[in-house]
């Protein structure tokens, strides 16, 4: 379940900064800033409705809730993390990734024609 938070979170993110990079021609910087920050609000309800599902479990009380508490403060803990994970470390993940394709594309790409010296213009063609 926590796994499939994170990642449903991730998605919607990099999703929205991926439509604005490609469809407003924004830096990868200035998209996901806005990804985070129009997805905030649905983060934090998934986030948010998870965490206080669990919550009684965490808290424990009653016959046999010694058993059960283990497992409501891992939720509970493991959607904490989650958290931080998806509005933190998603954001900075996607920028680097970005930086990374823009400097493999670059050297990728050879040099214009104009650019070369005419003995090599001539050699190549």
């Amino acid at each position: 379940m926590l796994v499939g938070i994170v990642k449903k979170n991730a998605i919607m993110q990099i999703d929205f900064a991926l439509d604005a990079q490609r469809g407003e021609g924004k830096s990868a910087l200035d998209a996901i800033y806005q990804g985070c920050l129009i997805r905030f609000r649905p983060i934090m309800m998934t986030t948010m409705a998870a965490l206080l599902g669990a919550l009684p479990i965490a808290l424990g009380f009653g016959a046999g809730a010694e058993s059960r508490r283990p497992l409501g403060l891992a939720v509970v803990g493991g959607l904490l993390f989650s958290q931080l994970v998806t509005l933190y470390l998603t954001p900075v993940y996607y920028t680097y990734l970005e930086a990374l394709v823009g400097r493999v594309r670059r050297r990728r790409v050879p040099p214009p024609l104009e650019a070369v010296p005419d003995r090599q213009r001539h050699a190549v063609s």
